[in-house]
């Protein structure tokens, strides 16, 4: 059955709620504004909140190709135990006496500036990476043992925002992270743990932004399910800008020749390889690139992508 095409497209950031999988919020989306082609960028664990991207229509094209190689999160991590799941939802599966110097704020800020910069980091078992071909969290929910491979990542900042404890008088670290893409701050949390001579998981996770995207861009679900498609008024995000691509207005004609997929000519000042939006009455129509003295066809839309501004 062909597809219908969708009456949304475009791109917008929503404020996930804890206790829901990045999944199941995109169902909430589907339902609030009765589209079927949804999708979301950069998925965050069911207890963790913040900044999650999400796409419709033709915007879901578009969402593996988001510009984020940075990403920012404010966490908490608790001492003394360890999960499976390396946060608060997995099951104990090590306890370890926390030392008073971790109680000090010096002594906190100086272990967590001792992750600053690239390193190799192994993923948590219970994670979406794909071994053999199917999730490491279905493994690991198996009881089959496995051993992930360590990522190339790289921390930007990680600061300390204070130290508390909780209502069972656990230690608590409240941390902030600016990481590169593929970060998991679950894995962060696990091996401080064992720099600072203890165990330690991931209590809470609040993502702040993903590249270009901050709160104050997102849009809470509540809202979205209680007003529809009138919350995306002037909340919807510039596909353009999330790219970090050159762009380029087209005519009528060359609107119809790039819908074709003719080879348009490329403009001063782009360079070879460079992506370039193409745009129509203020929309977004195609995504290519430069290739010789010209422009090649990447993905074409047959519904424009809303959201371009200036």
């Amino acid at each position: 059955m062909r597809r219908r095409p969708s009456s949304i497209n475009c791109i917008f950031a929503v404020d996930k709620p804890a206790g829901i999988t990045s999944h199941d919020l995109v169902s909430h989306v589907r339902r609030a504004l009765g589209e079927r082609r949804v999708g979301h960028a950069g998925t965050l664990d069911p207890a963790a909140t913040g900044v999650l991207v999400v796409g419709v229509g033709q915007a879901t094209r578009l969402l593996g190709l988001l510009t984020a190689e940075r990403k920012g999160y404010d966490g908490v991590i608790a001492f003394g135990t360890q999960t499976d799941t390396d946060d608060g939802e997995g099951q104990l599966v090590a306890e370890a006496q926390v030392p008073e110097s971790l109680a000090d704020e010096a002594v906190a800020r100086q272990i967590l500036e001792g992750f600053l910069g690239s390193q190799d980091q192994v993923p948590p078992a219970y994670s979406a990476i794909s071994v053999d071909g199917r999730r490491a969290y279905d493994l690991a929910r198996s009881g089959k043992e496995m051993k992930l491979s360590s990522r190339h990542i790289e921390v930007f900042e990680s600061s300390l925002r204070g130290i508390d404890r909780d209502e069972s008088g656990t230690l608590c670290w409240s941390c902030h992270f600016e990481v590169s893409k593929g970060t998991y701050i679950r894995s962060l949390a696990r091996d401080i743990g064992l720099a600072a001579g203890t165990v330690a998981h991931l209590s809470a996770l609040r993502r702040i932004s993903s590249g270009l995207i901050g709160l104050d861009d997102c849009l809470e679900l509540e809202e979205l399910e209680k007003r529809g498609k009138e919350a995306l008024e002037g909340r919807v995000l510039d596909p353009s800008r999330l790219l970090g691509a050159s762009r380029l207005d087209l005519s009528d004609q060359e609107a119809a020749d790039a819908a074709c997929g003719k080879r348009l000519r490329a403009p001063e000042g782009i360079g070879q390889g460079e992506r370039v939006c193409l745009l129509h009455q203020g929309q977004m129509v195609g995504l290519w690139h430069r290739e010789g003295r010209g422009l090649r066809c990447d993905i074409n839309f047959p519904q424009a992508i809303t959201g371009v501004r200036g």
